[in-house]
């Protein structure tokens, strides 16, 4: 099938892309919904320009769609942009939610409105099992932005490892917090993936935060050529 990736750059819609891959299906491109509103119901807003960087990792095209964010007004942006790629052949769209039905019953109503399949692979995955299953998959993940308990200023950047998914198990099971980030907890970045052509480096960042919550904003970054060591060993 033709299909379109509701993409960001995080964990979630960056696996949403594998899983279209392993699906065989032909992905068109890539839509980034590019939020004017920091606190968007249901768009990711911190180092959304990172998207630029993950589609040529990826060598996948982009589609950006600007909209103010505004709650409920934003899905006519999200419905006006499938209705232009269905115009050019468009089947179906995939997202990365795992359990906000907020956000996966507003695309499935689109979808089912404009005639296009919606399609949620990680809806209702074990979130631990899945966070395991992004390490051992080969994913680079940073965290880009925290507004939890338990996460603090130092949490910003880090890489996730199973050692950090072992804190984040400790700190479900203190504040209540979601081991995969579902009730807004954090936002990541997907820095490299096993179909990633080229890998993201980030060669210069700040950390902003504000008394509870930050952001981990990329002001630099570059492509890296992905060397294959076997070849050599051939």
């Amino acid at each position: 099938m033709k299909s379109v990736i509701l993409y960001s750059g995080g964990k979630d819609s960056t696996m949403a892309v594998y899983k279209a891959i392993k699906n065989n299906d032909e992905i068109y491109a890539l839509l980034a919904m590019v939020s004017r509103n920091k606190e968007s119901y249901m768009f990711h807003v911190p180092n959304i320009h990172m998207v630029d960087y993950c589609a040529a990792a990826m060598e996948i095209p982009t589609v950006d769609v600007l909209t103010d964010g505004v709650k409920e007004e934003e899905l006519d942006d999200v419905e006006n942009a499938l209705i232009r790629l269905k115009n050019k052949g468009v089947e179906c769209v995939y997202s990365g939610a795992l359990e906000s039905v907020y956000q996966k019953s507003r695309i499935d109503r689109i979808c089912e409105k404009i005639g296009l399949k919606s399609v949620s692979p990680l809806w209702h995955v074990n979130p631990v099992e899945y966070m395991r299953e992004l390490v051992d998959e080969g994913f680079e993940i940073i965290i880009s932005s925290t507004a939890a308990y338990g996460l603090t200023k130092d949490w910003l950047g880090r890489t996730i490892t199973h050692e950090v998914i072992d804190e984040l198990i400790k700190l479900n099971e203190k504040y209540g917090l979601h081991p995969a980030f579902e009730g807004g907890e954090a936002e990541t970045l997907v820095l490299d993936a096993p179909f990633y052509d080229r890998r993201i480096v980030i060669d210069d960042a700040e950390i902003i935060w504000n008394v509870d919550s930050g952001v981990y904003n990329i002001t630099k970054a570059h492509l890296e050529e992905k060397y294959d060591y076997s070849i050599n060993e051939q």
